[in-house]
């Protein structure tokens, strides 16, 4: 008996472009109508210079400079994705994620500032600080079941507090701000082996690009070709299953979220390493990078190569929200509207569930 072939829309790649276009899409135009609401007269071309970012400048080569500013935070924000994406796949839920690449930003920055250590010794702490923050919540998930989801929420608020008390002793005298890396600490500035030629000379342009999408590579084919991700899974599936069949469930657990907190602190590596910002120790929140992760992956319909979009979408409306005129809307709007397109990312599997039902009733339909 010949199996059914599947329409296209019955594809899953198919269901998840188009789920994530209309979460865009419903996005922007909930945006659009709070930028109404405030000021009918300038909403149009708020929403314009959100959407244009970069290309808001008239001339070329500043705007493929700032291009290059946008692609730098894409990549910490790509390596948070994957964070997130990796330890779902295996069914948890790693909302510290923002904890660990804050961690992974305290120990980047302090190895390169206070002890002058080269990048890549600095983006192996920042692995290792991340990883190691990652497998507490595993341990007390795995040992004393305490939900991943609370630990990590708790672990954040450690980790933020931490750091800025660890990074007050490489601060400026005068600012909350750590030490900048070019005058004070050049060695652990990430190369750019000539990227910032392409981007009009932007010296914030980095390997670290290239090294973010080789990443998703990496984690697309860890989770789908070898044994090791199959194992992972399976634990995420069935956890009792998987130790039926003699896989040591406990220490997957951990393990996953182990290399999930790595990949999260390696993508504060990535940004605070190039030289493009510096760490407040007057922080009372989180980076955002984390839970801007979360939108990015589930837009990214949870597979690692989707994700290298979804995660420069999100930081392209993101950095866009800074060229909304300011004298005609205060400067929280820009964040207001990048916060309700981000909150409608998240609706990528509620969409392709609804597309699903629709296409079972019209199939059943038709079959009568």
């Amino acid at each position: 008996m010949k199996s059914e072939k599947k329409s296209f829309l019955e594809h899953p790649a198919i269901q998840s472009v188009i789920a994530s276009l209309l979460c865009i899409l419903i996005g922007l135009l909930i945006g659009f109508f709070v930028l109404l609401f405030i000021n009918p007269s300038e909403a149009g071309r708020a929403m314009l210079s959100i959407l244009k970012n970069f290309l808001y400048f008239p001339r070329p080569a500043v705007a493929i400079e700032y291009l290059g500013s946008t692609l730098v935070k894409t990549a910490p924000l790509l390596m948070c994705t994957l964070a997130i994406l990796f330890a779902y796949k295996v069914g948890l839920f790693n909302i510290g994620a923002a904890g660990q690449y804050t961690v992974g930003a305290g120990m980047a920055l302090y190895c390169a500032i206070a002890f002058k250590m080269p990048w890549y010794i600095c983006i192996l702490a920042a692995v290792i600080g991340g990883g190691l923050l990652g497998a507490i919540a595993g341990a007390l998930k795995a040992y004393l079941n305490v939900n991943e989801v609370i630990a990590g929420i708790m672990l954040n608020w450690i980790s933020l507090y931490s750091v800025n008390t660890l990074l007050t002793g490489v601060k400026e005298s005068s600012t909350t701000y750590t030490l900048a890396l070019r005058t004070n600490a050049p060695a652990g500035l990430i190369p750019h082996l000539g990227l910032s030629l392409l981007f009009s000379g932007n010296k914030y342009v980095t390997i670290a690009i290239p090294l973010s999408i080789l990443f998703a590579v990496l984690v697309w084919v860890v989770m789908e070709k070898t044994k090791l991700g199959y194992e992972l899974k399976a634990t995420g599936l069935n956890i009792n299953a998987a130790k039926y069949a003699g896989m040591k469930e406990k220490q997957n657990l951990i393990l996953t979220m182990a290399i999930s907190g790595g990949i999260a602190g390696l993508g504060a590596a990535f940004l605070y390493l190039s030289g493009i910002e510096q760490w407040s120790c007057a922080q009372t929140s989180v980076p955002a990078m984390g839970f801007n992760g979360i939108a990015a992956a589930f837009l990214g319909g949870l597979h690692p190569i989707g994700c290298i979009f979804s995660a420069f979408f999100i930081q392209h409306i993101t950095s866009g929200g800074s060229y909304v005129d300011k004298m005609v809307y205060s400067s929280q709007i820009s964040d207001l509207i990048s916060a309700i397109i981000i909150y409608f990312c998240g609706f990528v599997l509620f969409f392709k569930q609804c597309m699903n039902k629709a296409l079972a009733k019209k199939k059943g339909g038709s079959k009568s």
